[in-house]
């Protein structure tokens, strides 16, 4: 059962290396724009900050995968809580819908890891 934990994981994992990928190097773009609701003009001055928050986004991503590859809980329940952490406060102090859309998926991966993975 614990496969499902480890879905769930990678689900998040891919979410995160996606964002990234937007957030480093596609912030200006109409696509990514329409995404995080942004215009032309606050995505070219907000450029740097969008992808120092995609390398953050990265490190999460990656944090998912050594705990993947390496089959070690402990590290899938840190990353997945700060995934978790990182969603409750984009969604408190941004938008309530980055934590559903980044918070809720961390927050079932973590269940998923802690009572059956």
């Amino acid at each position: 059962m614990n496969w499902i934990a480890d879905v769930l994981i990678a689900l998040v994992m891919l979410e995160h290396f996606y964002i990234l990928v937007l957030e480093m190097f596609m912030w200006t773009a109409p696509r990514t724009r329409k995404i995080f609701g942004t215009t032309p003009e606050f995505a070219e001055a907000s450029k740097t900050m969008a992808a120092n928050q995609g390398l953050y986004n990265g490190f999460l991503a990656a944090g998912l995968l050594w705990g993947l590859i390496s089959g070690q809980q402990d590290i899938k329940v840190f990353f997945a809580a700060c995934v978790l952490v990182a969603g409750a406060y984009g969604g408190l102090t941004v938008s309530p819908r980055i934590f559903m859309v980044q918070g809720l998926p961390a927050l079932l991966a973590l269940l998923a890891v802690l009572l059956i993975g």
